[in-house]
C-alpha cells in the first residue's frame, strides 16, 4: 500500500508538472486553436455574457449572426456552462485541464487495478505508470470526460454488473453525463454497455436489472441535460438545420481502407492516443510471446499446457475491437453509404461511426495487459517494465500542449485573443458594438467575437439553413473559384467564414506571414444587406476599392498575433 501511494503521489505531480504551463505563463500559454479557441470558447462566454443560458430555444442571441437560435448552442446543464459562470476563460481552461487528466488517471487506476489485474499489488507499477500515461493524452478540452472519463465509467459499470457496487459507482455515472458529450462518445459506450448486459442475459438466462438500471440511469440523464437536443428531433427546432444539406462521405473503397489504417494506428485530432510510437510494439511483442509460448508446448509437449488468463486471453480480442472500430469510422465516409445517408436523414446530420473514439481508452488497457505478460513470462526483467512506461510517458509529455502549439508557432492565448488591440479598433470605431456588424478575413471570426463585437461569420454546428444561403451571397465570387472551397462550404458549412480563393481554408495569417489578396471578390452589397459595415482582415486587400471597401486604419500590437486592416463597407 505504501508503494501504490507513493505512485500515485508521484502521478499526481506528474500531472501538475503537465499543466504547470498554464499556472506560469498565464495569457502566454499556447493551446489548441481548433474546437478550442476558435469556437467551444466563444460558445460558453456568449451564452453567459448575453443572459440566455436558460432562455427559449428559439431566443436569438443578437451578438453572433445576426440572432443565432439559442438552441444552436450547448445546454444549460452543462458543467461548462457553470464554470464559464463562475470564471474568467483561461481559469476554466485551467480548471478544465486538471479535471479532466485526474478523472483520467484515477478511473485507469482503479479500472486496472481492480478489472484487470484484480487487486495484484505486483502489477502496481504497470498500473500506475499506463494510468499516467493515459492521463497525458492530449485530449480535446471541451470533450471533458468523453473520452478521459471513459475507465472510470467502465469500472463504475463493472462494479455494478458484478452485483459489488457502492455509492461512489452511482455518484460516478450520475457525475459523468454533467461533464462529456452524449453524441461524442457516450451513446457509442452506453451501446456497447447494452450488448454486454444482453449477452450476460443469453449466456446465463437471468438478467441483472441493477446492471441494466444503470445503463437506463446514464442514458436518461444525458437525454434530460440534452432536453434542447431531444425536444428538437421529436418535435423540430423551429427552423431548418443548414446539416440537411450535409454531403460528407464520398471515399473511394481504396481511400476507404487507407484511412482504415490512418485511423487504426494514429487515431483521431478529437481522441489521440499516441500508440503508434511505441505502445504498438510492445503489444506486437507480447502477442508474439503468447503465440511462442503456444507454439514451444506444440512442438515440445511436456503433458501440461500453460492457461493463460482471461485477461492474456481478452489481448487478440481488444485489438480487433479496436480494428472493428476504426474500419466502421472508415466506412462512414465510404461513397456506398451514401444512398443510406441520402435515404435518412439522421444518417447524415449524426456522426454514427465515432465508435472509433473509444479506441484510446482501449489502446492503453492492451498496453498494460501487454506489459503485465512481458513481465510475467519474461525473469528478471521489471526493468525492461519501467523504461517501456517511461519511454511512453515521454512521448506523451513531448505532446504538452505549450511544447505543440509553441512548436508549431501558434500564438499564446492573449496574442490570439488580442484584447488589447482589439480596444484600440472599438475605441476607432467609436460606436456600441450593437448598432454595426462584421466579418473577418484572414483570421478566425472568434477573435473579434471574444471582444465583444457582433459577427455575421462564425463557427456553428448548427444554425439555421436560409442563413447559410443567405451568407454564401457575400463569398460567392470566391467559392466559384475554388473548388475545394466551393464543396467545403455547401457540402459541411459549419464554418460560415469569408473565404478568399487566395488563402484557401487557413484562417491563421498572423502579423509575421505578410500575405496579400490580389484580387477579392466580395460581394459588398449583399453584406451590407445583412447589417455588415466594417470588414477585419489580418492581411491587406489590394483590389479594396474594387469591392467598395475603404481601409481605415492598419492596427498593430506588440501584444497581439494579428496586423489588422480595418475596411469600411461604402
Amino acid at each position: 500500500m505504501k508503494k501504490e501511494r507513493f505512485y500515485i503521489f508521484l502521478s499526481i505531480v506528474g500531472i501538475i508538472i503537465y499543466c504547470s504551463p498554464f499556472l506560469f505563463l498565464g495569457e502566454g500559454v499556447h493551446v489548441r486553436l481548433h474546437d478550442h479557441l476558435d469556437s467551444n470558447v466563444i460558445w460558453y462566454k456568449t451564452l453567459v455574457e448575453t443572459g440566455t443560458v436558460f432562455a427559449p430555444s428559439h431566443t436569438e442571441i443578437q451578438t453572433m449572426m445576426n440572432g443565432l437560435p439559442r438552441g444552436s448552442l450547448d445546454t444549460a446543464f452543462s458543467l461548462y456552462v457553470l464554470l464559464f459562470s463562475l470564471f474568467e476563460p483561461l481559469t476554466v481552461l485551467v480548471l478544465n485541464e486538471f479535471l479532466m487528466r485526474f478523472i483520467a488517471f484515477f478511473g485507469m487506476f482503479l479500472f486496472l487495478k481492480h478489472h484487470v489485474f484484480k487487486s495484484d499489488h505486483s502489477y502496481i507499477l504497470i498500473v500506475a505508470g499506463v494510468s499516467l500515461a493515459f492521463a497525458l493524452l492530449p485530449f480535446w478540452p471541451f470533450g471533458g470526460a468523453s473520452i478521459a472519463g471513459i475507465p472510470l465509467a467502465l469500472y463504475a459499470f463493472l462494479n455494478i454488473r458484478n452485483r459489488c457496487s457502492s455509492f461512489k459507482d452511482w455518484f460516478i455515472i450520475t457525475f459523468l453525463p454533467f461533464y462529456s458529450s452524449f453524441v461524442l462518445s457516450f451513446i457509442f459506450f452506453l451501446g456497447l454497455m447494452g450488448v454486454v448486459w444482453l449477452i450476460d442475459w443469453f449466456r446465463t438466462k437471468r438478467s441483472n436489472w441493477q446492471f441494466f438500471s444503470s445503463i437506463a440511469w446514464m442514458t436518461m440523464l444525458f437525454l434530460l441535460k440534452q432536453y434542447r437536443l431531444v425536444m428538437g428531433v421529436l418535435f423540430g427546432q423551429g427552423f431548418v438545420d443548414h446539416r440537411v444539406e450535409f454531403s460528407r462521405g464520398h471515399n473511394s473503397f481504396s481511400r476507404t481502407m487507407e484511412l482504415f489504417g490512418e485511423n487504426y494506428l494514429t487515431a483521431h485530432t478529437h481522441s489521440y492516443s499516441h500508440h503508434d510510437t511505441l505502445i504498438v510494439y510492445v503489444v506486437l511483442f507480447a502477442l508474439l510471446l503468447l503465440a511462442g509460448l503456444r507454439i514451444r508446448e506444440w512442438l515440445r509437449p511436456s503433458g501440461q499446457l500453460i492457461t493463460f488468463t482471461a485477461v492474456e486471453k481478452a489481448l487478440p480480442s481488444l485489438l480487433i475491437v479496436a480494428a472493428l472500430f476504426s474500419f466502421w469510422y472508415a466506412l462512414w465516409y465510404w461513397e456506398g453509404f451514401r444512398l443510406l445517408k441520402d435515404t435518412i436523414d439522421i444518417t447524415n446530420t449524426f456522426n454514427f461511426g465515432r465508435f472509433h473514439l473509444l479506441n484510446a481508452a482501449i489502446w492503453y488497457i492492451v498496453f498494460a495487459i501487454s506489459l503485465s505478460v512481458i513481465k510475467k513470462y519474461i525473469p528478471r526483467i521489471s526493468w525492461l517494465i519501467a523504461i517501456l512506461i517511461a519511454g511512453q510517458l515521454y512521448v506523451v509529455f513531448y505532446e504538452n500542449f505549450e511544447w505543440k502549439y509553441s512548436r508549431s508557432d501558434y500564438p499564446s492565448y492573449g496574442e490570439f485573443y488580442a484584447e488589447e488591440q482589439f480596444k484600440e479598433i472599438k475605441d476607432f470605431i467609436d460606436r456600441p458594438p450593437e448598432e454595426y456588424r462584421i466579418v473577418s478575413i484572414g483570421m478566425y471570426p472568434a477573435v473579434a467575437h471574444y471582444n465583444g463585437m457582433y459577427s455575421l461569420d462564425m463557427y456553428v454546428t448548427m444554425y439555421p439553413l436560409s442563413y447559410k444561403h443567405q451568407f454564401r451571397e457575400i463569398i460567392e465570387g470566391e467559392l466559384e473559384k475554388n473548388e475545394s472551397l466551393k464543396d467545403y462550404y455547401n457540402t459541411w458549412g459549419s464554418r460560415v467564414y469569408v473565404f478568399a480563393d487566395e488563402l484557401g481554408k487557413e484562417y491563421l495569417y498572423t502579423k509575421d506571414k505578410n500575405e496579400t489578396i490580389e484580387n477579392l471578390d466580395f460581394n459588398t452589397e449583399a453584406f451590407k444587406e445583412m447589417g455588415g459595415e466594417y470588414v477585419l482582415s489580418a492581411v491587406e486587400i489590394e483590389n479594396a476599392e474594387e469591392n467598395n471597401l475603404e481601409l481605415l486604419k492598419v492596427f498593430e500590437s506588440e501584444s497581439s498575433a494579428w496586423r489588422i486592416h480595418l475596411y469600411e463597407a461604402i
